[in-house]
């Protein structure tokens, strides 16, 4: 997979962050609006700031912070000074803002709460990239693992940082999981059903423990097998059964330390779930200039 990063400068589309942010000024503005600034700020009061990075990172979030600061007052002078996937230094400027004082701060929190968690995800995923790369060839790929409203922005975040997606959502394609061959019955029970199910257009993956469970859905011939807890030894073991006949996934576990062992077991996919439901903020702040 190419680097994802250039692809994702751009985010996704107005339409689809809008609410998102909308959502979130709706929550801090609660009944009255921002009424320490109403108090404290004369009405005309104009300021200069910039966003700027405490800390090392990769940025994700942008857009989504600056439409927080454009819906808030549309007036104020929004300057980009770089673009998600860019990578930014400690006292770097990621935007310039310029206009009314009560505006700005209105929007402020809002704005960090996304360019913060959203630049913690992607500097969590090109961490993760560079470790699996320094091995292999396997990907980092994001799961459903989201927090609820923002899977979007944070999927677009593990792009910004060099990753790629697995499903959006439960219709992308079928995953067969361990409940579910367990309420079919068997693994040919569940996959004889997925094929009935499936036409040409969906995917189908399935989830495996064992080296025994792994020689038998390959007899169903899926398009993707989701390794699950082994051990690269295994991993390894797995990719050769496989011999290019499906696409291989290893899940579970994963961090900068593990990652690189199973990248270079050669599964094609690593998926990591924390990415986008535990990545640690990075610090970027609204400085006045």
């Amino acid at each position: 997979m190419p680097d994802q990063r250039s692809a994702a400068a751009s985010g996704p589309p107005r339409f689809l962050i809008e609410p998102i942010v909308r959502a979130a000024l709706h929550e801090d503005l609660g009944r009255r609006g921002d009424v320490t600034s109403e108090a404290v700020i004369p009405a005309d009061a104009t300021m200069k700031g910039v966003i700027a990075a405490r800390q090392s990172g990769t940025l994700a979030g942008l857009d989504a912070a600056r439409l927080a600061f454009e819906l808030i007052d549309p007036s104020i002078a929004l300057e980009s000074v770089m673009a998600d996937g860019g990578r930014f230094a400690p006292g770097d400027t990621v935007l310039a803002i310029s206009g009314p004082a009560r505006s700005i701060l209105t929007a402020e929190r809002v704005a960090l709460n996304l360019v913060c968690h959203l630049s913690g995800i992607a500097t969590a995923t090109a961490d993760l990239v560079a470790a699996a790369r320094a091995h292999g060839a396997a990907d980092i790929v994001c799961t459903r693992k989201t927090t609820p409203g923002l899977r979007t922005l944070e999927k677009h975040a593990v792009k910004a940082g060099g990753g790629g997606n697995h499903r959006f959502g439960l219709d992308d394609a079928i995953l067969i999981k361990d409940n579910h061959i367990a309420v079919a019955g068997s693994v040919k029970e569940a996959m004889g059903r997925a094929r009935a199910y499936a036409g040409h257009m969906l995917k189908i993956e399935i989830e495996v423990d064992t080296l025994a469970q792994l020689e038998e859905a390959l007899r169903y011939e899926p398009d993707a097998v989701l390794l699950d807890n082994m051990t690269p030894e295994t991993l390894a073991q797995a990719v050769r059964m496989v011999a290019g006949r499906a696409t291989t996934e290893a899940s579970g576990r994963m961090t900068a330390e593990t990652v690189g062992p199973v990248s270079a077991a050669g599964v094609d996919l690593i998926s990591v779930g924390w990415l986008t439901h535990s990545a640690p903020i990075v610090d970027l702040g609204l400085d006045e200039v």
